[in-house]
């Protein structure tokens, strides 16, 4: 299995904390979000290599830091050569970017680079082979105005994802997906068709209604929280309470 961090916004809300550094290099609880990441997919063993892809501007940046982390598996920053937040790729595009440069041709965990979260990534590949399907994880958010800003899906009574929405302005449900997601190898093809067909190349999220229309897709849901760091306050909370522990 192979992994991907997503890693290649500007992250413009956080500025001017992210103006010359990345968020995912920020530091929470005295390490980078990136680390926090990394060692939980560093428990996973059948992931042997690791690809941060990033843009232009903080490829040197992260390069950098993953030549001193020391890490027991395989990481390759790769650059997408885009330069503003105007010219993004979008992470879906991001994605095939990775699949089109190292030829990846296996299971593929994909994974936001600026979301800390409390379960282990272990266990959602333990829920990955026992469903032996593409699978998302999914958590219960009661607080309307948070499921409105984030992926929301409905599952039958045997965990099968049925619908997905992105951001919804009246979710169906109270279970929010965090970017976090797990590719059969078969699936990878299927990506590439998904940009082919002109679909939205941005949030990852937007892949799975699209995806669900192909075949089976399973939520792995966990207790606890997803942390998303996507402005100064929210930075600042997730600081305020990861110093708490």
């Amino acid at each position: 299995m192979k992994c991907i961090i997503l890693a290649a916004g500007y992250a413009t809300r956080l500025y001017p904390l992210t103006k010359d550094k990345p968020k995912p290099l920020l530091e929470v609880a005295g390490k980078p979000i990136l680390q926090h990441i990394l060692e939980k997919v560093e428990q996973v063993s059948a992931v042997d290599k690791i690809y941060i892809v990033t843009n232009d501007k903080f490829y040197n940046v992260f390069h950098d830091w993953v030549s001193w982390y020391n890490c027991e598996k395989y990481i390759e920053v790769i650059n997408d050569y885009t330069t503003s937040n105007e010219n993004r790729l979008g992470a879906i595009a991001d994605i095939q970017f990775v699949i089109d440069k190292t030829g990846i041709n296996d299971d593929l965990m994909v994974l936001a680079g600026d979301n800390l979260f409390d379960f282990e990534l272990t266990c959602f590949y333990e829920f990955y082979k026992s469903v032996d399907a593409d699978c998302i994880t999914t958590h219960e958010i009661n607080d309307i105005g948070k499921l409105k800003k984030t992926g929301v899906i409905e599952i039958d009574s045997d965990g099968k994802v049925i619908s997905f929405e992105e951001k919804p302005q009246n979710p169906k449900s109270n279970l929010a997906v965090p970017p976090f997601y797990i590719y059969k190898r078969s699936t990878i093809p299927l990506i590439k068709k998904y940009l082919d067909e002109g679909n939205n190349p941005d949030a990852p999220g937007n892949f799975i209604p699209w995806l669900i229309k192909h075949g089976d897709m399973y939520a792995y849901r966990f207790d606890g929280m997803r942390y998303d760091i996507g402005t100064i306050e929210s930075y600042q909370e997730v600081q305020r309470m990861f110093n708490k522990m």
